[in-house]
């Protein structure tokens, strides 16, 4: 999201590339405005020394717009800290703010904030963080929009240290660190305002700093900015407005959404900024149409639950769907990535079948991808992809092939065994060189399985009984009891409804650019399933197997089109709630 400070941060870790670390991207001045109005609204000023806090300066937008909010309104001395990694962006930052508010405290520092932070802890890397003695410096309002940096970017060592010093576990952000370092130097009953990217709402890697931020800040309210495009990185944003801990309920915290949306619109607005003090579908002056929602945060589960807005028409068709529920796609059995092998180059192709046939490994198997994705049933794709797979299953424990056994295999791994032992990693962590670094279960390929893509804007589930293996592009899910196949066929029905689409929404409420979803285990293993063995669900199930067989006719599409509103009936919902 950031910046210089990103762009500085990537460079810093040296796992990136250039495109990346090149790019720099400052928070757009509505949005600062945004942050900045909201800040002042919520804060209890000091009427002598007024301390604020940026950590992650960059070319000082948030802090221009802070000061132009606050000048007027105020005779207190104004103390403005900040900190960024860049020094060039520090200097025009310096530059724009003695230019426009001269009589300005400042200091700024070319650091990193995380560094002031653990020094005021005493330079303590552990988890003790949460627990010590208030910091010797705190502010009265911290303004930020932290770096952006994902763990494959930082590098795992350097995300695990970060995960020690400040008491987080995951996959850790450089922006999770931030988050937690502001809580520590924040005054009680200060303000904050925070620009963030909303990954850290629903992923299992943002379960620590969800139940962090619970407990550390006094959280005001969050608007969740989905889509909105705010900024020209591939990154959906989120604002957090919070105040320091001071020992008050403040209650359930406020909570806004913004998605994009297809439905006819009852309002207009010029920007996404505008249309957040609106309800409803407002269509904006570039042609883009947005779903307001303004609710509370779910505060009903564990203090590391997903954060989703709560309505009192959400919620009550969440419950409506609850008490039709009789188990979830994870009570089906375990949710799987497809395998990883770290040498797709060498163990997938699609022209196998050019080799001659002595030289044509004999532990080739057939691999399914997303290229193949159907609804039901998979599409024949136009190219066919095949994998070296050289795992097998004995007594029940997953083993490599042996290559004495499989001599055309071992002279074909033996040609790129270079390559193969350059994955250090893979010898490293007990494996024969020729392995594939995920390879799964062996023994659980030719059991019937339901696979799908992991982002798609339409759900896009289908069963396996061809015993394929499945490529890391997809997941995948089989029965833990072989008696439980037809669960399978009720489950492909119900994943691939618009029901499913409404409940994602409903209870995850979250979506990527252009309304794709992210089909993804955390997500998918909280599916519903309605009682298998109600008359409904069965015919539902003999209708998806029958749409299976037909294997996209014209009779199948007619069939899907029959099966969707019984999804909807089968959980409690009548026909006038399809489309909602």
């Amino acid at each position: 999201m950031r910046s210089a400070a990103n762009a500085q941060s990537t460079r810093r870790y040296q796992v990136v590339t250039q495109e990346k670390s090149g790019g720099a991207t400052y928070t757009p001045t509505m949005l600062a405005d945004f942050v900045a109005n909201k800040i002042i609204d919520s804060a209890s000023l000091p009427t002598d020394v007024i301390r604020v806090l940026d950590p992650a300066v960059g070319d000082g937008e948030l802090l221009i717009s802070l000061m132009a909010k606050i000048s007027g309104k105020t005779k207190a001395t104004i103390e403005i800290h900040g900190f960024d990694i860049d020094g060039t962006a520090l200097s025009q930052a310096r530059q724009r703010i003695i230019s426009e508010f001269p009589k300005v405290v400042l200091h700024l520092e070319r650091g990193n904030f995380l560094n002031f932070v653990l020094g005021l802890q005493g330079g303590s890397r552990n988890p003790s963080l949460f627990d010590s003695p208030a910091p010797t410096q705190e502010f009265d309002i911290i303004i930020a929009n932290p770096p952006y940096v994902r763990t494959q970017i930082m590098g795992a060592d350097e995300a695990q240290k970060l995960g020690e010093a400040f008491g987080l576990s995951g996959r850790v952000d450089l922006y999770h660190a931030f988050l937690i370092g502001m809580a520590q130097v924040l005054k009680p009953g200060g303000t904050a305002g925070i620009i963030v990217s909303n990954r850290f709402m629903t992923t299992k890697g943002g379960a620590s700093l969800r139940a962090a931020l619970r407990t550390q800040f006094a959280l005001g309210h969050i608007w969740d900015l989905g889509d909105t495009k705010l900024f020209d990185a591939a990154v959906l944003p989120a604002v957090i407005l919070a105040e320091g801990r001071n020992g008050h309920d403040t209650g359930a915290p406020e909570f806004t959404s913004i998605y994009e949306t297809q439905d006819a619109a009852t309002l207009e607005a010029p920007d996404p900024i505008t249309a957040l003090s609106m309800v409803g579908t407002v269509a904006l002056a570039d042609g883009r149409k947005f779903r307001v929602q303004h609710g509370t945060l779910d505060a009903s589960g564990a203090v590391d639950d997903v954060w989703r807005i709560a309505t009192t028409a959400t919620d009550s068709w969440l419950a409506t769907v609850a008490a039709h529920t009789c188990k979830t796609f994870g009570d089906i059995g375990k949710i799987r990535v497809g395998v990883k092998t770290c040498a797709d180059k060498i163990f997938i192709r699609s022209d196998w079948h050019t080799m001659p046939e002595h030289e044509r490994p004999e532990l080739l198997r057939p691999l399914t991808t997303h290229h193949g994705a159907g609804r039901f049933r998979a599409r024949k794709p136009a190219k066919e992809r095949g994998i070296l797979y050289p795992h097998e299953s004995v007594a029940g424990q997953r083993q490599p092939s042996n290559l004495a056994d499989n001599p055309k295999s071992r002279a074909y791994l033996e040609a790129h065994r270079a390559a193969l032992e350059s994955r250090t990693y893979v010898i490293e962590g007990g494996r024969r060189w020729y392995e594939i670094w995920v390879p799964q279960d062996p023994a659980a390929w030719d059991q019937p399985k339901l696979v799908f893509r992991d982002i798609s804007e339409r759900p896009t589930f289908w069963l396996d009984l061809d015993g394929t293996i499945v490529n890391g592009d997809c997941y995948w899910l089989t029965a833990m009891r072989r008696s439980d196949e037809n669960l399978l066929w009720l489950a492909a029905a119900v994943a691939n409804s618009t029901f499913i689409e409404a409940f994602y929404d409903h209870r995850f409420n979250n979506k990527l650019y252009a309304g794709r979803r992210r089909f993804i285990t955390q997500y998918v293993e909280l599916f519903p399933l309605p009682d298998p063995t109600s008359e409904l669900a069965l015919e539902i199930a003999a209708i998806s197997k029958a749409i299976y067989a037909q294997g996209g006719s014209r009779e199948a599409a007619e069939m899907e089109a029959k099966l969707d509103p019984m999804i909807w009936r089968v959980f409690g919902l009548g026909v006038e709630e399809v489309g909602r």
